[in-house]
């Protein structure tokens, strides 16, 4: 499992985890079943506070993306993953309205933002 946190990104640590979890659980490179790093290890890899790893993993169980066993660990759930991805595409689409006013609220045209998005997609 690859985490990467970054301090200054605006985003508390646990959502990134969070996020990165997820991620990889919807692209399937973390497989129903498989085993996280532990509490503790995945915070020393990260040089964070266990604390907020705990945050993370519970937030993720609290959506079904992963379970506990007591004693054992944390482990991959097996979510709906239809649903996951509908999701995301619905906060993908959300967030790229509000783009969409902002650039109309700045004057860019229709032409304009299609060129700025081509240019980022890139």
């Amino acid at each position: 499992m690859n985490i990467n946190v970054m301090t200054k990104s605006g985003l508390p640590i646990y959502e990134q985890i969070e996020r990165q979890i997820k991620d990889q659980i919807v692209n399937g490179q973390l497989a129903v079943g498989e085993m996280l790093p532990s509490i503790r290890v995945l915070a020393a890899d990260l040089k964070i506070s266990v604390i907020t790893v705990k945050r993370a993993y519970e937030d993720l169980e609290q959506e079904g993306m992963i379970y506990s066993v007591q004693g054992k660990g944390f482990y991959v759930d097996n979510p709906d993953l239809a649903y996951m991805q509908e999701k995301r595409t619905l906060g993908l689409e959300e967030r790229l309205a509000e783009w969409v006013r902002d650039a109309k609220a700045a004057g860019m045209s229709e032409e304009e933002a299609a060129d700025m998005l081509g240019i980022l997609w890139e």
